[in-house]
């Protein structure tokens, strides 16, 4: 399933391969974020001629819209989207974390009062695979709770203990449901949890192992940590995790924590950065080819008024669209604003991802 072909000389960057059902996938890599089984203002086709290998999209909300019953009848989300490669689900284990006030956890599950009609729900362990397989994901997460930054020790070790309790039983009923599932070839990750406490979070990551999963997320940061104590964290469940299973940091970073990340082992990543700016007009551009300076790209606020005359190329994805007009597009709130920034944006996430494979590969990463 993940083979790693070169280890850095100068960090512990991989890049490797992972195989799953719908296709391999060259890593370091990113996935954009089509939470409802979109990425803002962007087709399947668009995402292909992109070059995005595998796309994230989210087991609560499609829950919630179009239903099971729809995703059912469609023969999971690939047909529905009309999307062909990879596809990994989060398990809804973060909107137990983001929508706090609309839910209440219990050994069984997470009862949620939906944020769309306020209808009651209990997403458990059991469900959430069910979903997942119904959805027809190659990768698919285990049921979590993802703890806010301030937790208490004593709340934090009574959330990673009944996460752990829930990843056994994520796994007995992903192994069960395996048959009757869209994608029978499906992967199925722990996630690793544990706040900023390192000790915490090597423990949960050896009782994952012993439950044996094949690819291991650290989940609960990007939630309010420090970035220092993000890389922490990494550094420290790099000991522990398997070298031969694919790992992916839960819930993104901006490009320079994404190549600080990779130098401590990660492969995966997901990100609302890309999208979320790119409808407020700050559009990613790269200044130079050095990925280990901070300083490798920029960020344009194209409504600023620098570029009302600007007519020069915006970038080379957009070869007849200038600065001075795609500020004019914002400027008169004009919808095609949002989808050209946000084709700039994953271009540049996905480019910056191959430039980091080929810094591995020639060991400048």
């Amino acid at each position: 399933m993940f083979t790693h072909h070169v280890t850095s000389n100068k960090s512990r960057a991989r890049r490797g391969t992972l195989v799953t059902p719908h296709g391999a996938i060259e890593t370091p890599c990113f996935m954009p974020i089509a939470t409802r089984g979109v990425v803002k203002t962007l087709s399947s086709e668009d995402l292909k001629n992109l070059g995005a290998s595998i796309i994230l999209s989210n087991t609560y909300h499609l829950y919630l819209r179009p239903g099971l019953d729809v995703l059912k009848s469609a023969g999971g989300l690939h047909p529905f989207m009309a999307w062909p490669g990879p596809l990994l689900t989060d398990s809804g284990g973060y909107q137990v974390f983001s929508l706090a006030k609309m839910r209440k956890i219990t050994e069984e599950g997470a009862l949620f009062a939906s944020h769309i009609d306020g209808s009651r729900h209990l997403l458990t362990p059991e469900l959430s695979m069910q979903i997942q397989q119904i959805i027809g994901s190659d990768i698919i997460m285990v049921l979590d709770e993802c703890t806010p930054a301030d937790s208490t020790a004593e709340y934090l070790r009574d959330s990673v203990s009944r996460t752990t309790r829930w990843a056994e039983r994520s796994k007995k009923e992903f192994e069960k449901g395996r048959d009757v599932s869209f994608n029978p070839g499906a992967k199925l990750f722990g996630i690793v949890q544990g706040g900023t406490d390192e000790e915490m979070r090597k423990r949960h990551a050896a009782d994952l192992i012993a439950i044996g999963f094949d690819g291991y997320a650290i989940g609960g940061l990007s939630v309010g940590e420090t970035f220092d104590d993000a890389c922490r964290i990494v550094e420290a469940v790099d000991g522990v995790l398997p070298e031969d299973k694919p790992r992916y940091f839960m819930g993104g970073a901006k490009p320079e924590e994404i190549v600080a990340y990779v130098r401590r082992g990660i492969d995966m990543f997901d990100c609302v950065l890309p999208t979320r700016n790119a409808r407020h007009g700050q559009l990613y551009r790269f200044v130079h080819d050095d990925l280990t300076r901070p300083d490798f790209y920029e960020v344009v606020h194209i409504t600023n008024e620098k570029w009302k005359q600007d007519f020069s190329q915006v970038s080379p994805e957009l070869p007849n669209i200038s600065h001075a007009y795609l500020r004019h597009l914002f400027t008169i709130e004009e919808m095609l604003a949002c989808r050209l920034a946000t084709l700039i944006n994953i271009r540049f996430y996905i480019e910056l991802m191959s430039k980091i494979r080929a810094g591995i590969e020639s060991g400048e990463v």
